[in-house]
């Protein structure tokens, strides 16, 4: 095979040479920076393996012309920064990008079945092939994780030698040299086989390898090392928990800590927060008069916020802590982000009454809704313009990131960053809620309770598992309300993915599910204008409403895997769903808050054996 040509930076448009030397080894779009190629993650490119610098390099990296800042003041305060950054653009006009640092460092050569560091190999600058055969080098397809989130080679040497010895020499204390062959017999780890040239030792597969205590049984345990930050970073705390075996490209390998805000008065309206710098010399006051004299001394003359603004925001950011426990602050702050958008999109703002720069315009539908109260639906609301900011918060392992648990969540620097990475995105969505009354009467029924408590159980078993001491795990959000809501907006969403020309995985869902919230928006949000096309909103008119939650609860009465699926006594690896499999309600991981977990379609359409167990039961009946 002939080996690919040098990548070459390009030079700038006045023929001069970039800011540094360092090669471009590919390019991915900007929400993939935080949503599938972040911060720790494994990215291939071509041949080679990388994985992505922390923000301690990045912060070197990432160029303020080319990562412009996001502003969202409620979601920046719940994460304890000052503001977010674009990811750097990938084009032509770049001059610098996100950095790379090579992982796994283990190649094998296909010619040679050598199998050592890549430097060992010799390769010419640039290039990854044997300095000897010429070939390209193959990155170690395993490499071994922790919950905790920790990231390492995989001990080749000590699986051959069957030793928990990490401190051996270069190619091991027996002097050898670690060779990997396929035999080719068939297509499973099996085939896959380690060998020393010592001699000490017998060939060894790479079968059972996966196991849970595959490595464990070897007496090997993580020391906390963290490529991302360096070759040979480390986690000073120390690690010592189980590792586990994982293939280089597998999801579990890195799985995001994505939290989200809508863009709701009075800072939606596309300016910077202009007091950004000064909330926490505000918070420090009380009195109306001390803050009219701060403002006046930090801006020398009229303050672009009204004083009447700031302590309104300022008497509401003290509603949202809380007053006794400080460690569930977060927690708080994020139920409180949630009511606040529940009330905003409750109540609406007229889009005539705003400027051209408003990023939140949300109206009720003009058409007669009492066609909507034989569903049990209320208060329709067309979201015709919203923004969104989603930010990385941090990162997991082997355990997935969703909403609804807080697991072992690795930081995205060594040191504390005042900006995290995010993305703005624009779009529109219709938000509707179920009427209370109605839903008090069916959440209470003993049939109803019984069915979510299955999976509230399961799940929590799930969720003691993860926790480090079960007394601080958390508390799963399984509810007959909040499992109802999310399998209505599945349905939804593969309606209006029918009817309003987006694909399924281009529509999301955002549900407010507590004692006081029964809500559900479901709305586009992409980076360019192509989510505000306005069909999505259009489904929300009273008549058309009426139309497709009745042929979306039609549609979810029978599922091509029936009678298993409605059946099942559980649903999922985890028992975390019941009637809910991929031929009816699940939808792209994209599209959901919650992994896809959660979900009974019996709750809408009841059971053949208790129909009157579904909320849409009524619906049905006929």
């Amino acid at each position: 095979m002939t080996p690919p040509p040098i990548r070459r930076r390009r030079t700038a448009a006045n023929g001069t040479a970039p800011a540094h030397n360092l090669p471009r080894r590919g390019s991915v779009r900007r929400a993939q920076a935080i949503s599938t190629y972040g911060v720790g993650s494994l990215i291939a490119v071509d041949h080679e393996s990388f994985v992505v610098s922390g923000l301690d390099e990045a912060d070197r990296s990432w160029r303020r012309d080319e990562s412009p800042v996001v502003h969202e003041r409620r979601l920046a305060r719940l994460l304890g920064v000052d503001c977010f950054r674009l990811p750097p653009a990938s084009d032509d006009t770049s001059k610098d990008g996100l950095r790379v640092r090579r992982f796994p460092l283990m190649h094998s050569c296909p010619e040679c079945n050598d199998l050592r560091p890549h430097r060992d190999f010799s390769p010419p600058a640039g290039r990854s092939i044997c300095g000897t055969c010429e070939v390209d080098l193959v990155p170690s397809r395993f490499v071994v994780a922790c919950e905790a989130g920790h990231l390492d080679e995989f001990p080749y040497w000590q699986w051959v030698h069957r030793s928990p010895d990490r401190d051996s020499t270069r190619f091991g204390k027996c002097g050898g040299t670690l060779r990997m062959r396929t035999t080719g017999r068939t297509a499973s780890l099996r085939s896959i086989v380690i060998s020393c040239t010592c001699g000490q030792v017998p060939e060894v597969s790479m079968e059972g390898s996966f196991r849970r205590n595959a490595l464990k049984d070897l007496r090997l345990a993580c020391r906390g090392a963290r490529p991302w930050l360096g070759t040979s970073a480390t986690d000073p705390a120390g690690c010592g928990l189980p590792l586990r075996t994982l293939q280089r490209g597998s999801s579990s390998v890195w799985q995001p800590v994505l939290k989200s805000a809508l863009s709701i008065p009075p800072w939606s309206n596309g300016r910077a927060d202009p007091l950004a710098e000064h909330w926490a010399a505000l918070r420090q006051y009380e009195d109306r008069e001390h803050i009219r004299i701060y403002l006046q001394g930090a801006f020398q003359g009229e303050c672009p916020v009204s004083l009447d603004e700031v302590m309104t925001l300022l008497d509401a950011e003290r509603e949202e802590d809380p007053q006794d426990d400080k460690a569930s602050a977060f927690d708080h702050r994020y139920r409180a982000l949630r009511n606040k958008e529940y009330e905003r999109l409750r109540s609406g703002n007229d889009e005539s009454e705003q400027s051209r720069d408003e990023q939140f315009v949300c109206e009720a539908p003009i058409g007669d809704q009492t066609v909507l109260q034989p569903l049990g639906i209320t208060g329709p609301m067309l979201v015709k313009k919203l923004r969104e900011v989603r930010a990385l918060k941090a990162f997991t392992r082997l355990v997935d990131a969703d909403s609804t648990t807080e697991p072992k969540e690795m930081p995205l620097s060594e040191r504390p960053m005042r900006w995290l990475p995010a993305m703005e995105v624009q779009g529109e969505g219709v938000f509707l809620r179920l009427e209370e009354n109605r839903l008090d009467a069916w959440e209470k029924a003993p049939a109803v309770a019984a069915r979510v408590e299955r999976m509230r159980a399961a799940h929590q078993r799930m969720l003691d598992q993860r926790a480090d001491d079960p007394i601080h795990a958390v508390t799963s959000p399984a509810t007959p309300r909040m499992v109802l809501l999310h399998t209505m907006a599945h349905v939804l969403i593969n309606e209006w993915s029918l009817e309003a020309g987006y694909p399924s995985a281009s529509l999301r869902e955002r549900l407010y599910a507590a004692d006081d919230m029964a809500g559900v928006l479901v709305y586009t949000a992409t980076s360019d204008s192509a989510g505000s096309l306005g069909g999505l909103v259009a489904q929300g008119e009273p008549d058309v409403l009426d139309r497709t939650v009745r042929s979306a609860i039609r549609r979810a009465e029978w599922c091509s895997s029936d009678p298993l699926c409605m059946e099942a006594e559980v649903g999922g690896s985890t028992g975390t769903n019941l009637a809910a499999c991929h031929a009816c309600v699940m939808l792209p991981e994209t599209s959901c808050e919650h992994n896809n977990i959660l979900l009974d379609r019996a709750l809408l359409v009841g059971t053949p054996e208790e129909p009157a167990l579904g909320f849409f039961a009524d619906l049905t009946a006929g």
